[in-house]
């Protein structure tokens, strides 16, 4: 240790200028990547490690040639929607739609078919379908068969005719998904150290062909929302017009945490500016920390950069806890650099810089390794992005430490900070109080720590799971009320599928010869004497679809729901309002038009794999809306009430990738939680060799962590994918206090064995740092609550929460239980 100790003092001490400049370059190489710093709100980063549900949306997507890539416009004119001028007006904001160059296509109801003539039926399909594009068509005539239509009403128009939507297709290159699927087999074929080195070669290729295609698709469609919203804006006279759409959700997840990692994080490092100038009253001690902590970032964000690693909607709000543990232990550094200028107020800089470093490397390197196991537990939780946090946040805390002991010294070499009054007074500090408060009412402060303990307890078991992506935009957002728009006229927002798979051939039935039976089901309804037929145009296969989609149609939860019943309505009215017989039903694929089957078929029936699917969309703005609860409703009712073989049930969507990772929420902050304790238990003993003082100074952790948790259970605040992470944050905050004022009370406590005077001590020493560095933090990160994205709010008042509770611990419940337990030994 002696030599590890005289090597840092002739490498960092005696030479500052030349770690100055070597650091300069260090920065220098990472500001070279810092334009490649990314955030990625893609469904790969919201999924489950191993969770095959993203697979599966895609592979179902491409069999029924459906997907989410597209906006939602929704248009509700000033004047009536159905004159000449109202649909000229649409069809001017759809034609400026269409031409921008990522769009593929639009769909409304100025382009889609118009069931309504009388002469209408199965047989002249063909030649009778009418568009108010391309047909006179009156107005009143179209607005009528619209609503009439069992397809139209809440998917492109509101049931009172009054607002409609323009879909603005966002195609997808084929390029993509060849790209993806050779990805997927390159990955299979070298999982496990399997594979040739060709395969391994042409995989890493094809990972930077997949990861510049998505850069470039992302960078257009970035582009084309904000070319569309400002062709929105031009028809803000005449119209109510709101935005929607997957790919607008993530664009505005993206757009808000961008705007949050700027301007808030410019607004943070104003208030720990203008807190630290107040602490402090040196300008030396305000600028050395706020650069350590800014270079800190700078390097993270420049590594994330060179390591091509995206920074999720979880892990975004590392920057700012790395501004917290940077600040952290810089203010600790400060603290006793003072002390020991009042102590010595004539002792060479030098040599006081030496005696700080001294003293602190030891409880910082205890609070940094014991920090980075609470966060590297984070990496239990079976969720990607809160794993890459948990990685990127042991990354950070290592070059935070580095940057404090290695930067922050070498600042101080070159401009030494005089002796001011207030290092010279002495007067009595604030944070004593805590100490008399402990010393006196030590039994009220136990009694209270219980007391909050078993609310904690109560507050945990009240803790929800489920969320809305409309809870994360404040409803003066246009997200928020775009979504609400969708939801009460147009039929929902989130989409989920529920794919039905047909009965597998009875062994045999290759076989069996189909005109044997006395009962053909291509003409009657033969009932379960029904032979097997390898298709779903069938009358009974119908009949059980058709109950399906309306069991689906009638729940709460669920707005529009399209499915092969959806075009029977709509095939029925065509045929004079009569149902298709079984006979009928047998030759639909084929008395469908071609220009028809894209609309009507292809998306509810895959001859191919025998499968259906309906298409539903969910509203968000239901306070029903419990999307486990709601799944497991639908399985039920689907295996039993209609006797469907539950393997032949499937869902897949946006929404069941979302509540997958929300159901893994809980089971993860357990086990996380458990994990933590568990290393930072074990942490103590390694460090204090003492069980007493591991289980005393896991209390106040514990309570803090339970205390946030509890919090959100009386508030009714779920977990979701940003508060998950809010325990463990808490640990690594609270770890912090405890081991630097369990530390500092080890070597008081030598002075003269006395528990009380050595508290009284801690509490005006250590206990000042800690209650700086809580109070620079707590009001620096109260602007967060200025933020337009929830999660943002939520991350700014519970960590000022957090903060508090472990302060409040560390001042009161562990120097009482100290008090108590006395683990130190036998006072003198």
């Amino acid at each position: 240790m002696t030599k590890l100790r005289t090597l840092y003092d002739r490498l960092i001490l005696a030479h500052p200028l030349i770690v100055l400049a070597v650091f300069a370059l260090i920065l220098l190489a990472a500001s070279l990547r810092l334009d490649q710093f990314r955030l990625d709100a893609s469904a790969e980063s919201l999924v489950l490690e191993n969770d095959r549900s993203l697979e599966q949306y895609r592979a179902i997507n491409q069999r029924f040639t459906t997907s989410d890539d597209f906006l939602i416009v929704t248009y509700t004119p000033h004047q009536a929607l159905f004159s000449e001028q109202g649909l000229a007006d649409l069809a001017a904001l759809r034609d400026e739609l269409e031409a921008l160059e990522a769009v593929g296509s639009t769909n409304s109801i100025l382009n889609v078919p118009l069931l309504h003539s009388p002469e209408l039926n199965l047989d002249t399909v063909d030649e009778e379908i009418k568009t108010l594009d391309n047909d006179p068509v009156a107005p009143q005539v179209a607005r009528q068969a619209l609503l009439d239509s069992p397809l139209y009403p809440n998917l492109l128009i509101s049931e009172d005719g009054r607002t409609t939507a323009i879909q603005v297709n966002l195609p997808t290159p084929v390029q993509f998904y060849d790209l993806l699927q050779e990805r997927q087999r390159l990955r299979e074929a070298t999982a496990e150290g399997a594979g040739t080195d060709r395969d391994r070669q042409r995989l890493d290729e094809v990972e930077q062909a997949y990861l510049s295609l998505t850069d470039q698709l992302s960078h257009r469609r970035d582009a084309t929302i904000e070319a569309v919203r400002e062709i929105l804006a031009s028809y803000a006279d005449t119209a109510e017009i709101h935005l929607g759409g997957v790919p607008m959700i993530v664009y505005d997840m993206i757009h808000f945490i961008k705007s949050d990692l700027s301007t808030f994080g410019i607004g943070v490092l104003l208030f720990l500016l203008g807190t630290l100038a107040v602490i402090f009253r040196q300008w030396r001690w305000v600028a050395a920390p706020l650069l350590c902590c800014g270079f800190t970032v700078w390097l993270m964000v420049g590594y994330l950069g060179w390591a091509d690693w995206p920074v999720t909607v979880i892990s975004s709000n590392f920057i700012a806890l790395l501004l917290i543990m940077t600040l952290s232990l810089t203010i600790h550094l400060i603290v006793r650099y003072r002390e020991f200028q009042h102590d010595g107020p004539d002792t060479p800089p030098r040599q006081i810089l030496g005696n700080t470093l001294r003293a602190m490397f030891k409880p910082c390197l205890y609070m940094a390794l014991t920090t980075m196991v609470a966060f590297g537990s984070l990496t239990f939780s079976g969720i990607r992005p809160v794993i890459d946090f948990g990685w990127m946040m042991s990354i950070g805390i290592t070059v935070a430490f580095l940057v404090a002991f290695g930067v922050f010294p070498a600042l101080l070499s070159m401009l030494p900070p005089p002796v001011d009054q207030r290092v010279r007074s002495n007067r009595v500090p604030f944070t004593d109080h805590f100490a008399r408060l402990t010393e006196h009412r030590g039994g009220w402060v136990v009694g209270v720590a219980l007391l909050l303990a078993l609310l904690c307890v109560i507050g945990v078991s009240r803790l929800t799971v489920e969320n809305s992506f409309i809870d994360y935009f404040k409803s003066s957002t246009e997200i928020h009320q775009g979504m609400i728009t969708i939801d009460d006229r147009l039929g929902g927002t989130t989409p989920l599928d529920v794919i039905i798979t047909d009965e597998p051939a009875p062994e045999g039935s290759a076989f069996l010869d189909p005109f044997a039976s006395d009962c053909d089901p291509f003409v009657d309804d033969c009932g379960t004497e029904e032979e097997y037929r390898d298709t779903w145009y069938t009358y009974q296969k119908m009949d059980r679809l058709a109950q399906v989609h309306r069991y689906l149609d009638s729940l709460p939860e669920t707005g529009k729901v399209l499915s092969i019943t959806t075009t029977l309505g709509v095939l029925a009215q065509i045929n004079q309002g009569e149902p298709l017989n079984a006979l009928e039903l047998a030759f639909v694929p084929a008395a469908v038009p071609d220009e028809l089957t894209d609309v009507l078929l292809t998306p509810y029936i895959s001859e191919e794999y025998d499968q259906a699917r309906f298409s539903i969309r969910l509203l968000e703005t239901s306070p029903e809306l419990r999307r486990q609860q709601l799944l497991e409703q639908i399985r039920e009712h689907l295996t039993g009430e209609l006797e469907i073989d539950d393997e032949r049930v499937m869902f897949t969507g946006m929404t069941v990738m979302y509540n997958n990772m929300l159901q893994s929420l809980f089971d993860s902050q357990i086990k996380t939680l458990g994990v933590v304790f568990l290393a930072i238990a074990a942490m103590f003993l390694v460090l204090f060799r003492s069980l007493w003082l591991a289980l005393i100074g896991l209390a106040p952790n514990l309570l803090a962590s339970t205390s946030v948790l509890g919090l959100m259970g009386w508030l009714g605040i779920p977990l979701d994918m940003m508060t998950i992470t809010v325990a463990a944050i808490t640990m690594g905050i609270a770890v912090d206090n405890t081991i630097h004022y369990i530390h500092r009370f080890r070597v008081e406590f030598q002075k003269d064995g006395d528990y009380l005077a050595t508290m009284h001590r801690c509490h005006s020493s250590i206990g000042r740092a800690m209650f700086y560095t809580s109070l620079t933090i707590i009001v620096g990160f109260s602007i967060l609550v200025l933020s337009n994205f929830i999660p943002t709010i939520y991350f700014g008042l519970f960590t000022g929460f957090a903060m508090l509770m472990a302060l409040l611990g560390a001042l009161t419940l562990l120097p009482k239980l100290i008090l108590l337990f006395k683990p130190f030994g036998k006072p003198a």
